[in-house]
């Protein structure tokens, strides 16, 4: 599976929960689909099937997540 590069992973999370806390779910048609694009982006640059997991995944794959991460990249 490819594998999202941390920057857009990052980038992806930070727009979804900005448009989920502007509560854009209950915005017009344009912003729910903004956030369904989202969504969906978000699952397969994961390989999950749920947003929820995706974030999750998401999340556990940028630098610094994991107390025994080495990583040298920086977002």
């Amino acid at each position: 599976m490819l594998m999202a590069h941390p920057v857009v992973l990052r980038n992806l999370i930070e727009q979804y929960e900005t448009l989920k806390v502007l509560g854009a779910e209950d915005g017009g048609d344009e912003v729910r689909r903004r956030m369904d694009d989202l969504a969906y982006t978000l699952c397969v640059s994961t390989g999950t099937r749920d947003v929820d997991t995706a974030l999750i995944a998401a999340r556990h794959r940028l630098p610094g997540a994991r107390p025994e991460d080495d990583s040298v990249l920086t977002a």
